[in-house]
């Protein structure tokens, strides 16, 4: 028992002393090539530490080999472009002031509603009110609203349509069904609903229109006897 303790106590002084060598960032928000070599080192000190039969010697090289591999990607990162692409990826630009860009979105295995989500956890709420967003290479998003974007998003809108496809839920709750819809999308030149790549509608009579290669639209409707929500 003694010596399991002591074991766990030196694999977790070295560890220590690796991460801060690292560098903030490891702790913080980290690159892909940089959560990969977290995840190993965590594997590699749970060996020696569980098993007393693996010199604990072993286990203490692996983990500093993987920290000097950390400097030499870290380093060629810093100094080669082109390899910092490869290695740690780049930003992707999923809206700008024409819409969603769908490409982008695809690329990095999002779609429509992973954007509205993290637009709302950033506290924008309608689709209208950014000029761009974008996901950086260590997964975090940024989003530049349009000024005065406060007003402009008075009620909270409701996805209709995703990707081709009605919400049958959030059909429910507007209280309004298809054919209401399908008549708006025939108004602004819509021939089927698989070609909509999405469209929100506020209780204010705000709907958010984007086909699937166009660009975006905003514009007001008239709910039937005055509906609001």
């Amino acid at each position: 028992m003694t010596l399991v303790i002591i074991r766990t106590a030196i694999v977790f002084i070295t560890l220590l002393v690796i991460m801060r060598l690292m560098g903030k960032r490891q702790i913080g928000e980290m690159q892909p090539f940089e959560l990969v070599i977290t995840l190993l080192i965590a594997e590699l000190a749970c060996i020696p530490m569980a098993d007393t039969s693996i010199p604990l010697l072993y286990g203490i090289i692996s983990v500093v080999t993987i920290y000097i591999l950390h400097e030499i990607v870290t380093l060629l990162d810093l100094k080669i472009k082109p390899l910092k692409s490869f290695i740690s990826g780049k930003p992707s630009l999923v809206m700008n002031k024409n819409g969603i860009d769908d490409y982008q979105l695809k690329r990095n295995n999002l779609d429509v509603s992973d954007l509205i989500e993290s637009l709302r956890t950033a506290g924008y709420f309608s689709l209208d009110c950014i000029d761009y967003a974008l996901y950086e290479s260590n997964g975090t998003f940024s989003a530049l609203p349009k000024e005065n974007y406060e007003k402009m998003q008075s009620s909270l809108p409701i996805v209709i349509i995703d990707n081709g496809t009605y919400d049958e839920k959030n059909l429910t709750l507007t209280g309004l069904g298809r054919e209401f819809f399908d008549g708006i999308l025939r108004e602004h030149g819509v021939k089927k609903v698989k070609r909509v790549l999405v469209l929100t509608a506020d209780g204010e009579g705000k709907m958010y229109l984007q086909q699937k290669g166009e660009r975006c639209e905003t514009f007001y409707v008239k709910y039937p006897d005055g509906m609001t929500w």
